[in-house]
């Protein structure tokens, strides 16, 4: 490249001669190490939304163990206890992912500058967190669910 400028004009200065592929990836690499951090938070913060989410039910869940008991001796069937400690886990998180929704939709003008190649309104990315966010809450429910109907009916009514 540089012969070839050189036989153009001689006295043209050439500098920082570099292919187009490396010119574009410095140019993003700020905007790489900014998705890198801000997807390591997400993560971060979906791994503490569901420990907290699971914590809170669990600990519902035990302190009403005796009721549980209670309820299946007096003829509730399993199913109805996961589905009752389930819905009250679960209730909430749904809550709280509508809620997120509506204020990433307000917010997302600050994420312009940030994304590359994806609107911040992307209503396919809004579909597939709240499903995760879901699923996350639901299993983060249904595993003390599933240990509050482990409760002998027996050992429950004697503790009353």
């Amino acid at each position: 490249m540089r012969q070839q400028v050189a036989r153009i004009d001689k006295d043209q200065p050439i500098r920082d001669v570099a292919i187009l592929e490396e010119l574009q990836a410095k140019s993003l690499t700020t905007r790489r190490v900014n998705l890198l951090l801000f997807g390591a938070f997400s993560l971060l913060g979906l791994l503490l939304a569901s420990a907290g989410i699971y914590g809170v039910v669990a600990y519902a869940a035990s302190q009403r163990r005796h009721e549980m008991g209670i309820r299946m001796a007096l003829g509730a069937g399993r199913s109805d206890l996961v589905r009752l400690v389930v819905s009250q886990g679960l209730g909430p998180a749904l809550i709280g992912i509508g809620i997120g929704m509506v204020a990433s939709l307000a917010l997302t003008r600050f994420l312009r500058s940030m994304l590359f190649g994806v609107k911040p309104t992307d209503p396919v990315t809004f579909v597939w967190v709240s499903l995760i966010l879901a699923a996350i809450a639901l299993l983060a429910s249904y595993i003390p669910a599933r240990r509050a109907t482990k409760v002998d009916p027996m050992v429950a009514l004697r503790y009353e």
